[in-house]
């Protein structure tokens, strides 16, 4: 089911400038992204682009002191570590697999749970910045990585723009609203809001 292969048809380069190229064009050309990026069969960039992409919002955090890990170099280092080999990996696969579920209802000619955890893992790409301590940038990375999911899925599992927004709202507000706290900075940002977002 998940395929490392050494040059994927269709699929993503490796190495860190593979990593830059395919954040900026998720960012500004996400259609096309999504139409060439993402291959059936080769998880493993698409998985590694979202870890990193957790690593970094997390690490913001812990800097900026969104998030009380302790005060030693190592207890920062093993938060780290736990996010990214465990935490991270998990929650993809795990919500991957939601929308899997979500699509066998309502998209029945769909691509496969590897290219769901691809559009999972580059969605999360403006949540680069989501850890830094400004509400207001928070709001539009949670807000922008929820349109890029809808789309994304809908380039990738063929469907309509619509349909794809319904398929994703769960696993909208669970990454997006929770995972990287975009309900707490909505709340924060439009304060007549907080007695409406799902906490």
């Amino acid at each position: 089911m998940t395929q490392w292969v050494e040059n994927p048809a269709g699929g993503r380069d490796r190495g860190p400038q593979a990593i830059v190229r395919a954040w900026v064009e998720v960012m500004v050309r996400p259609r096309r992204f999504f139409n060439v990026g993402v291959a059936p069969g080769d998880q493993a960039p698409g998985l590694v682009f979202g870890v990193l992409v957790t690593l970094i919002e997390v690490s913001s955090r812990i800097a900026f002191g969104g998030v009380s890990v302790g005060d030693s170099l190592l207890s920062k280092l093993f938060a780290l570590i736990v996010v990214g080999l465990f935490i991270a990996p998990a929650a993809l696969h795990l919500t991957a697999a939601l929308q899997t579920v979500i699509l066998m209802a309502l998209v029945p000619d769909r691509g496969g749970i590897s290219e769901t955890v691809q559009v999972i893992g580059y969605a999360v790409a403006p949540c680069l910045l989501a850890g830094l301590p400004f509400p207001k940038v928070r709001a539009a990375c949670t807000l922008y990585g929820a349109i890029l999911l809808a789309v994304g899925t809908s380039e990738v599992h063929d469907t309509s723009l619509v349909r794809a927004a319904v398929v994703t709202a769960i696993p909208s507000a669970l990454v997006f609203g929770y995972g990287f706290r975009g309900f707490d900075a909505f709340a924060t940002v439009f304060p007549s809001l907080a007695g409406v977002v799902p906490w």
